[in-house]
């Protein structure tokens, strides 16, 4: 659905993407893995063409800048909040639908305040808390019903529970057809919510993976032993006892801090 190939982008003399390439397939949840200031915005805006960059992008097959255009409508995304403060969540999300020429207005309204759990909320925005904010800006991105959906660091600032349903919507959407593309710095909950990914670190896409990559990388297998200092020495001697073992796979954190190499402690 969403093709990069050997994308640049330069700020003066940084150089903010380095030969970017990755591809996000129809149905992924695409997981973009990084620090911050590693490129994953940059790349959100310039597959949304609020900047200019090299290479070449492609969405929904588009062959020729008419079609990339085209096919650029199909896409809904919340990067950055962009509401008022003194609007409820009808208000500001009927002030998109005019920008975006969404038909039948109140009924897509309501819509996408019950798919996001808003329906009830009459209060200003700015009286929202973090959570409500992010579920009005997911609210914001499925107007008009897209295809595609980007979304950048949705769950960042919320609670566990905030975390939680986050990812449950996020389950929901792919769920009712969407292909999205998401970063997060929480990589725990991104291996939890995420069915491919993407590692960038400062510009560049260091891997893809599908999920059961993990499983496959490198795996260990953990023992429960009753003798820590024998089995450091000769856990093959008799005399240790096994209570229990399990294969175990490798964390995407672990993967992350392998692969760039750093550490996660």
């Amino acid at each position: 659905m969403i093709k990069l190939h050997k994308v640049n982008k330069r700020y003066g003399k940084f150089r903010a993407l380095a030969d970017v390439s990755l591809d996000v397939k129809k149905g992924d949840i695409y997981g973009l893995v990084g620090k911050n200031g590693a490129g994953k915005t940059t790349i959100f805006k310039a597959i949304l063409g609020l900047v200019r960059y090299s290479g070449e992008i492609s969405i929904a097959g588009s062959k020729n800048s008419f079609e990339f255009l085209k096919n650029r409508r199909k896409i809904g995304f919340f990067i950055d909040s962009g509401f008022f403060n003194n609007l409820s969540a009808r208000e500001n999300l009927r002030y998109y639908c005019r920008l975006l020429g969404v038909k039948n207005q109140k009924a897509e309204i309501q819509r996408v305040l019950e798919v996001v759990g808003l329906e009830k909320v009459r209060k200003r925005y700015k009286s929202f808390s973090m959570g409500m904010k992010q579920r009005l800006g997911i609210a914001r991105a499925i107007l008009g019903n897209p295809e595609i959906l980007i979304f950048d660091e949705p769950a960042n600032g919320l609670d566990p529970q905030g975390i939680a349903d986050i990812r449950a919507l996020m389950k929901k959407l792919n769920k009712d057809g969407k292909t999205i593309l998401i970063s997060s710095h929480i990589l725990g909950e991104l291996e939890h919510t995420a069915t491919r990914f993407g590692i960038i670190d400062e510009g560049k896409v260091l891997k893809e993976l599908q999920k059961n990559d993990l499983k496959s990388s490198t795996n260990y297998v953990k023992l429960k032993i009753n003798d820590l200092a024998k089995a450091k020495t000769a856990l093959k001697k008799a005399g240790i006892k096994v209570f229990g073992e399990g294969l175990d796979a490798t964390s995407l954190e672990d993967y992350y801090f392998e692969l760039i190499g750093g550490s996660n402690v």
